[in-house]
């Protein structure tokens, strides 16, 4: 079954665990969730008020 999930995070959030770093994913796009693994890079560029879809890398705008 196939969902929308709305993603409005331009970047990971940082947590700090027992003094070291984790990068927690908020657009979406991590192949390891919730950890970030710099997918989020593939967002860079898109437009406010836009909706993208993302598949295999790849972006496409969603439209109507």
């Amino acid at each position: 079954m196939a969902r929308m999930v709305l993603c409005k995070g331009e970047g990971p959030l940082e947590i700090k665990v027992g003094g070291e770093s984790r990068w927690i994913c908020q657009c979406g796009l991590s192949t390891n969730p919730p950890f970030c693994t710099g997918t989020h890079k593939q967002a860079a560029g898109e437009e406010a008020g836009k909706l993208y879809q993302y598949e295999n890398g790849k972006r496409k705008e969603v439209k109507g």
